[in-house]
C-alpha cells in the first residue's frame, strides 16, 4: 500500500469516527408537517417519541398548512393553545421550524411565529437538508 492509499485509509477510518461521534447520544428525526388537521397527532407522535426514545433529536419541520399550529394565539379544535403543548416539547430539545416562503406567501413576518420555533428560509429545503446532513430519519405523520 502506497502513501496516498494509506492516507486515504487513515482519513475514511477518521471520517467514520466522526460520524459516529456526531450521533452520539441518539438518532436524528425529522417530523414533517403541512397540513392543518395533523398537528395535534403529531405532537402525540413527538411526545410517543422521546418516551421511547429520550436520546432522540426531533426537528419538526412545517410549512403550507402546517405551520398554523406554530404561529402565535394558535389553538387546537378544543379551544387549548398550541403553545402549552409545544412548549414542553421544545424544552427537551425538540426543534420546531417554519418555512419563511410559507409565511411570505401569507403576508406575514418572522414575528408572526410561536417563540418556541424557529423559521428557516425553505422548509422543503431544511427536511433535504437534515436527511442528507445530518442522516435525519423522515416521519410524516
Amino acid at each position: 500500500m502506497n502513501l496516498t492509499q494509506r492516507l486515504r485509509r487513515a482519513l475514511a477510518i477518521a471520517g467514520l469516527a466522526l460520524a459516529g461521534l456526531a450521533h452520539a447520544g441518539g438518532d436524528t428525526v425529522v417530523y414533517h408537517i403541512n397540513e392543518n388537521g395533523s398537528a395535534s397527532a403529531l405532537l402525540v407522535n413527538v411526545r410517543n417519541h422521546l418516551a421511547a426514545a429520550p436520546d432522540t433529536h426531533i426537528h419538526v419541520v412545517s410549512h403550507g398548512r402546517g405551520i398554523d399550529f406554530l404561529l402565535k394565539d394558535a389553538h387546537d379544535a378544543s379551544g387549548e393553545p398550541y403553545a402549552g403543548k409545544v412548549k414542553p416539547l421544545a424544552a427537551q430539545g425538540v426543534q420546531f421550524k417554519v418555512c419563511r416562503n410559507t409565511l411570505k406567501g401569507r403576508g406575514l413576518g418572522d414575528e408572526a411565529v410561536d417563540g418556541n420555533a424557529s423559521v428557516v428560509p425553505s422548509g422543503v429545503a431544511e427536511i433535504a437538508r437534515l436527511q442528507t446532513e445530518e442522516k435525519a430519519a423522515y416521519l410524516k405523520p
